[in-house]
């Protein structure tokens, strides 16, 4: 791939090279033949979902573990193109009292919090108050009537969930929105999957690689290690994709958008494995929130594992990076007065992804949104088609139209 910038014949800026910033440069070059400079701080390709094959010669996730899946075929189809997929489907456990018991919280982990008995009188009640329904909310359980079904909810709510969102948000979960924990799921079922999206699956060769291969294109260029402001302003004139983070393009002018970030321990051991799956959370243990066993993902066996020891922290600008947006009321608040600033720019800036629009997307999902955008937003209708094609044969039109 090219790291040469072709400054007199660049059409487009994209500032950021995850997947939101490769999507729409792989959709600008091969679509509408547009010359297109790619621009990011890092060193690397990938954004947070960049992985790389350490001393061991385990593919280790860096910035923590990605799980691709997807209830999107248009999405799956799209990024197929550029990528084999190892058919991986994702299982989490949690350490409770000694015990490994699966999460999301299913009738195995009710047993373990309630006793056998209780777990089945909990499921005969669940289908009598919540009938056709597998899959409930802890909240719904919390706030029942019920005094068996709100007891299993403040058992599931207590052990599970407090703890682990202290030191996830640095907040009690009722100083957080709402919607945090009404999405906290409890599975009448048995299924251990985290995941029941009907495409998963981890890229073969990597998420590096497969978003090399959406930028590997001749009217693609790619520079690494560079700020976008640090770009001359005939470059920042250009239209631009922008997804970096939204408050400071605007240089901070209603203040920070609180973020939390995440800090990493890496061990390496000479076994192939130590853990029975790919994460283990740890609800209840000080610090960190899970341990992740890389080698599971892609199964490898290369007689040494690497494991991460992930730890919640406040982000600092400069001193770490922005994982997740707090989800408080008053910071949506502060990022709607960005919003009314970014809709100035609008058609010249398109703020996209999860820092320019403060929101958290999955892997997915920002791919995703980056094709509506695309379709939507940027090109006209006369020269829109349906996203999709064969790589090679988008590659061949880019390249005619050079």
């Amino acid at each position: 791939m090219t790291r040469q910038r072709h400054v007199g014949r660049t059409e487009w800026l994209v500032a950021g090279a995850g997947f939101s910033g490769a999507t729409l440069a792989e959709r600008l070059a091969t679509q509408l033949g547009a010359r297109v400079l790619v621009v990011d701080r890092r060193p690397h390709l990938a954004g947070n979902a960049f992985d790389e094959i350490d001393s061991t010669g385990v593919r280790v996730h860096r910035y923590g573990a990605h799980i691709f899946h997807t209830k999107s075929e248009q999405v799956w189809r799209y990024l197929s193109h550029f990528s084999e997929w190892y058919p991986y489907v994702h299982r989490v456990l949690a350490s409770l009292d000694g015990q490994l018991v699966p999460v999301p919280c299913n009738l195995t982990t009710l047993a373990h919090l309630l006793g056998l008995a209780q777990a089945a009188e909990l499921e005969r009640l669940s289908t009598r108050y919540f009938p056709d329904q597998r899959k409930i909310t802890v909240l719904s359980l919390v706030n029942h009537h019920h005094p068996l079904l709100r007891a299993a909810g403040r058992e599931v709510y207590e052990k599970i969930f407090l703890q682990y969102t202290l030191k996830q948000w640095g907040y009690r979960p009722e100083e957080l929105d709402r919607s945090v924990t009404a999405r906290v799921p409890v599975l009448i079922s048995r299924d251990d999957r985290y995941f029941s999206d009907p495409y998963q699956g981890i890229p073969k060769d990597g998420y590096t690689a497969l978003v090399e291969r959406l930028l590997d294109n001749p009217l693609i260029s790619v520079e690494l290690g560079c700020d976008y402001r640090s770009l001359g302003n005939h470059l920042r004139d250009l239209p631009t994709i922008y997804t970096g983070p939204i408050d400071e393009f605007f240089g901070y002018v209603y203040g920070h958008l609180p973020y939390r970030s995440l800090r990493f321990q890496n061990y390496s051991y000479g076994v192939n494995r130590l853990l029975p799956v790919a994460v283990v959370n740890h609800p209840n243990a000080p610090g960190y929130t899970r341990v992740i066993e890389h080698a599971h993902f892609l199964d490898q066996h290369v007689g040494a594992t690497t494991v991460t020891y992930e730890f919640p922290e406040p982000y600092e600008p400069s001193a770490n990076e922005p994982y997740y947006p707090v989800p408080k009321q008053e910071n949506h608040h502060r990022y709607q007065m960005y919003a009314n600033l970014a809709s100035s720019l609008a058609g010249r800036v398109f703020f996209v992804g999860r820092l320019a629009e403060y929101r958290y997307y999955d892997m997915d999902q920002a791919v995703a949104h980056a094709l509506a955008v695309f379709n939507h937003q940027i090109t006209p209708q006369s020269t829109r088609r349906s996203v999709g094609q064969p790589a090679r044969h988008e590659r061949r039109l880019a390249t005619l139209a050079t």
